[in-house]
């Protein structure tokens, strides 16, 4: 035979070089299911069954355009359960001539391909991942000779580079390049989701979502109602859906956050677009056509697409360019264990209940709820970095490592020292107060600081600041803040210091 061709399940795209120049005659494809990925992390069910589905269906679309496809389920009886048995497997049954696979998502999983290579008789190759639109080369060129990586400046060349929301002259669509201001709205009475598209259970993923019940019935997260796209073709109606009756909403509303609301104005395609059904300039011309066609407004599409366009290439260039070592940071020496709350939902702050019980419903929080709620609490509080980025890989469903270990060690932790934001995303519960309704009815009032009743974001943010002086007091973007602790006088001081205390004893017992 020619070559074998592994797909990953985070690479089912017809546009990979790995597909695109297939031999239909010579070559096979392997796809498959192992237990080692499965629970490399506590992946949340809905999100095992994503991956199953799609992979499943991808191997039938090839199929069915003519290609050999080796597809060994999760239950095959002689299944390795790890991907390099599964390759020295199929090696030793179809002897093909040379073994491809495209670029993992994972450092790990890259190092043991560039392992593997060593254990087999034939050329191994790793492809470059072309579905995103900056290439390692590309952001090592963009990154090296400055002191600061900044996602705005990045952002901007990528808008030039792509042609998106551009005049003809080459200046922003709108004269700015960054509506961001205009995004940042507290959720106004009766705030709520748009309906969401729900696609038909075919046998494939009816027999996908039987079999993670039967191998993972102690699994995080409910696995049913299962509403996910698990094709390209249901990708798209996805898209289509979203541009069209949610994305005129997103903007004005996108950080805001309301109780029993897990969706509101959010696009729900980051898992299609992380696993290949669909490609980012797709998603963001669907989005400009929009606002050209005047069905969305401008500070919606420029929001949207700078996740995109900006934000995604961003990360990504900058976990490539800072692993191995990027996983270990921990420039706060946080080394608190991550309390059973974050996977029980068992606790009286309800911002935290609420985003708990989003996250096991739906393998879903939208990005303000991860950020500056559970991320939030876990950089005041001190959270071991690796075991929160290891709860935030396992429960959602667009999390790969690629995109959200930046996203928690540098972007809600700090860990990184600096790398990825300029200050620390700290904040107290006025911030969530004004953002949300989580706060009417909570066990801890917003607005007291100090004994009983007292929200617990507000005493370990004045107590993460003061640990954390040395580091931060010089930070042009936070002369405020300590001008305003050093008002307070020692009294208040060692007050709101006792206080943090006492609520990480509680969150320790699991009482907070």
């Amino acid at each position: 035979m020619g070559a074998l061709r592994i797909i990953l399940l985070d690479h089912l795209s017809a546009r990979l070089e790995i597909v695109a120049e297939a031999e239909k005659a010579r070559d096979v494809f392997l796809v498959a299911e192992v237990m080692a990925e499965a629970t490399n992390v506590r992946h949340h069910v809905k999100k095992l069954a994503f991956g199953y589905a799609a992979a499943r269906h991808f191997a039938e679309a090839l199929r069915a355009a003519g290609f050999r496809v080796r597809y060994v389920t999760l239950d095959d009886a002689d299944n390795a359960q790890t991907l390099d048995g599964e390759v020295l497997r199929a090696m030793a049954e179809l002897s093909p001539d040379r073994v491809l696979v495209t670029e993992p998502g994972a450092w790990r999983l890259r190092e043991g391909f560039e392992a593997l290579k060593l254990a087999l008789p034939v050329p191994l190759e790793i492809l470059p991942d072309t579905r995103f639109l900056c290439s390692h080369t590309e952001f090592d060129a963009w990154a090296e000779d400055r002191r600061d990586l900044r996602m705005e400046y990045f952002y901007r060349e990528m808008r030039r580079r792509h042609g998106v929301l551009l005049e003809m002259d080459g200046t922003p669509t709108g004269g700015r390049w960054n509506l961001d201001a205009e995004n940042r709205k507290p959720p106004k009475a009766g705030l709520d989701s748009p309906p969401r598209r729900s696609f038909r259970k075919d046998a494939i993923t009816l027999d996908v979502l039987e079999m993670v019940r039967r191998r993972f019935p102690d699994g995080y997260g409910r696995l049913e109602p299962f509403h996910f796209a698990v094709t390209r073709r249901q990708a798209l109606v996805e898209l289509e859906h979203f541009v069209t009756h949610i994305l005129p909403g997103f903007g004005d509303y996108q950080d805001a956050m309301v109780r029993g609301e897990a969706y509101l104005r959010h696009s729900l395609l980051a898992p299609y677009l992380n696993a290949g059904l669909l490609y980012p300039l797709e998603i963001c011309h669907a989005a400009e056509a929009a606002f050209r066609a005047g069905k969305a407004p401008l500070n919606a599409v420029e929001g949207f697409i700078r996740q995109i366009l900006g934000w995604r290439e961003f990360v990504r260039g900058v976990y490539w360019r800072s692993m191995p070592g990027y996983l270990e940071q921990n420039a706060l020496a946080a080394h608190e264990p991550l309390p059973w709350f974050y996977w029980s939902g068992e606790t009286q702050m309800a911002c935290m209940r609420e985003a708990f019980v989003h996250t096991h419903e739906h393998a879903y929080s939208h990005h303000i709820q991860r950020l500056m709620v559970t991320g939030n609490f876990a950089l005041l509080a001190g959270l071991d970095p690796k075991a929160v980025h290891e709860w935030y890989l396992a429960v959602y469903a667009d999390a790969y490592e690629w995109v959200e270990l930046p996203n928690t060690l540098g972007m809600a932790l700090h860990a990184d020292g600096g790398l990825l934001a300029s200050k620390p995303y700290a904040a107290s519960g006025n911030y969530i107060n004004k953002m949300s309704n989580f706060c009417s009815g909570c066990a801890y009032d917003p607005k007291v600081s100090t004994g009983p009743g007292a929200c617990p974001f507000n005493a370990l943010y004045w107590d993460f600041l003061a640990r954390h002086r040395d580091r931060f007091g010089a930070n042009a973007r936070m002369p405020y803040v300590y001008a305003t602790w050093d008002k307070m006088g020692l009294d208040k001081q060692a007050a709101l210091r006792s206080q943090a205390q006492a609520h990480l004893i509680a969150m320790r017992a699991g009482t907070l």
